[in-house]
């Protein structure tokens, strides 16, 4: 078992507590994949038998609407899981999943991990412990959703993904959005007029720049006083 594997698996967030002992049994259920950009992982209403974790790249996880519009609902990036809606339960993937940046993905059947936890308890009790955390981050993104007014959503979604992607330099905190303004606004639940209008209200008080899909937390203080 190479120790380069085992070091990927620590970077993946439901499973970077867990001893080499455990990480080596979940390697051994893994399949990997190499995507190109646009690739679709899969559909909605596909049938959900397995779930996945980014070694590489990003992937944009999303629906489509009656009338046709697309609603993002996260983009995902190195170590982070999805699809583990379909763990445990026999139900068709709810959204769709698409490659926004060459990745390296991560598949474990359904079927595979839950015999392997069936003889380990510890993964079992680990893997509650961290759903249990990704459901309270799912509610307090729909009360957001609900309570918060179009500025205040747009300045906590630059705040996470800075968070998750953000790189420092001279300038403050860089995030490379990978996304276009629409893809943007579909995140945050609004119309993309109404996203560059606040960003364009960021910039003039000096809480950002932008640079086409780049854009950089020039004073996080500013920004994070439009969710306080």
């Amino acid at each position: 078992m190479k120790n380069k594997d085992i070091s990927i698996l620590k970077k993946v967030n439901v499973l970077k507590d867990l001893d080499d002992k455990d990480l080596k049994q979940i390697i051994n259920v893994t399949i990997e994949k190499s995507l190109r950009k646009g690739s679709i992982i899969f559909m909605e209403g596909d049938k959900g038998d397995a779930f996945y974790f980014i070694k590489s790249g990003k992937v944009k996880v999303s629906k489509t609407n009656t009338d046709g519009r697309e609603l993002i609902f996260t983009i995902l990036s190195d170590g982070d899981v999805f699809a583990e809606v379909t763990l445990f339960n026999d139900i068709p993937y709810p959204a769709n999943a698409e490659v926004l940046e060459d990745a390296c993905i991560g598949m474990i059947r359904n079927e595979d991990f839950e015999n392997l936890i069936k003889n380990n308890t510890d993964i079992a009790l680990h893997i509650i412990k961290i759903f249990s955390k990704k459901l309270y981050s799912s509610q307090q993104k729909v009360k957001e959703l609900a309570l918060g007014d179009t500025y205040s959503r747009t300045a906590q979604t630059i705040i996470k993904l800075a968070q998750n992607n953000g790189k420092e330099n001279s300038n403050g905190i860089e995030v490379n959005l990978s996304m276009s303004r629409q893809e943007l606004a579909n995140l945050i639940g609004t119309a993309r007029e109404t996203v560059s209008r606040a960003l364009s209200q960021f910039k003039k008080e000096g809480s950002i720049d932008i640079d086409r899909k780049i854009i950089t937390i020039k004073n996080m203080e500013k920004l994070k006083a439009w969710i306080e």
